[in-house]
């Protein structure tokens, strides 16, 4: 059985002191460069290992990172986790991952206990109130995806212009009444897309008809269908891919075909959103680079020695034109 490397035996290799090697890998940014090459280059000859449960003790950190989301059935969550997961672990950061179930209380209990076994945050779509994560900011370094609260940094998605452009697609197919199929109203995203499905449909001179809110899932979209019907409209636009894809399995059991009596757009473009049949008309939204891109920031937040970074940047939004839209019946009869 072989005996374990020693931060001694890092220390008389790279020719420092313990302590050196101690902060080396502690608190890299405290030790210059060619010492922290030369630490780095004996610790990977040697296969040295740091004890983390030991760093822990002395600095108060664990190295760690947590990760909540509000439903990992949810195909949009698992694509924004993966972007954080792989930056984390180029960076050297376990991760420990929580859903909280579309529950605002549990999620902050959930953040609660999770705090204590992490040095920072990434919060995805946080259901939780402002006040809420305002208090947890306080006692953790915390960055948000999809989700805004002055003073807490955020990654976020251009939604409005993934909705213009949905808008401008809608009206070059000659819809004129045109249905939204909204998300929950706890959800920021939703409340988001919400006034811009409105602000962009009147600038176009088109008619809204608010079809209802409903749970951000398969059956949340099959549930629209009645409504959805009752509303005497050519198209619909949903809160996101998922109630979408529902809510046109159910429109089918009513016997109406999806593109051919009525348009069906959806948002976010999750993976199954092109393997659907009719593929679905989308925007597509940057989940693995969000996730990414706020890990970056967390990481940024947690060495920084001098002023904050700079906050991360809003992302673009890509209009993704599939086989659930197509012209209005009437602007159909006119060209022919």
């Amino acid at each position: 059985m072989s005996v374990p490397v020693t931060i001694r035996d890092v220390a008389k290799a790279a020719d420092v002191s313990p302590a050196t090697v101690s902060r080396t890998f502690v608190r890299p940014e405290k030790v210059d460069a060619v010492t922290r090459e030369r630490v780095l280059s004996a610790a990977a000859r040697l296969d040295y290992r740091p004890n983390r449960a030991a760093q822990s003790l002395i600095t108060g950190l664990t190295g760690n990172i947590g990760i909540v989301v509000p439903d990992l059935t949810n195909p949009f969550f698992p694509s924004v986790v993966r972007g954080i997961q792989n930056r984390a672990e180029e960076l050297g950061y376990p991760v420990l991952l929580v859903d909280s179930g579309e529950d605002p209380v549990r999620e902050s209990e959930l953040v609660t206990r999770l705090g204590r076994q992490v040095d920072g945050l990434v919060l995805c779509a946080a259901r939780m109130s402002d006040e809420d994560l305002l208090s947890h900011r306080r006692q953790r370094p915390m960055v948000l995806i999809n989700r805004q609260v002055p003073g807490v940094p955020a990654v976020t998605f251009d939604n409005a212009a993934g909705i213009a452009q949905e808008v401008t697609h809608l009206k070059a197919l000659g819809h004129v009444r045109i249905g939204y199929v909204a998300g929950p109203g706890t959800s920021y995203s939703s409340r988001v897309r919400q006034g811009a499905v409105t602000s962009h449909l009147a600038a176009a001179g088109l008619t809204e008809v608010a079809v209802g809110s409903f749970a951000p899932s398969f059956e949340g979209g099959r549930s629209a269908a009645e409504k959805v019907l009752l509303a005497n409209v050519t198209a619909v636009m949903v809160y996101n891919d998922v109630m979408a894809l529902g809510l046109i399995n159910q429109l089918a059991q009513y016997g109406v075909s999806v593109p051919n009596d009525m348009t069906v757009v959806g948002y976010d473009d999750i993976e199954f959103a092109a393997m659907a049949n009719p593929a679905l008309t989308t925007v597509r939204v940057p989940r693995e680079e969000a996730g990414a891109l706020a890990m970056s920031y967390l990481n940024a937040l947690l060495t920084a020695t001098g002023p904050a970074p700079e906050a991360p940047a809003e992302l673009k939004t890509e209009f993704i034109f599939r086989g659930t839209s197509v012209r209005a019946p009437l602007a159909q009869a006119l060209a022919e």
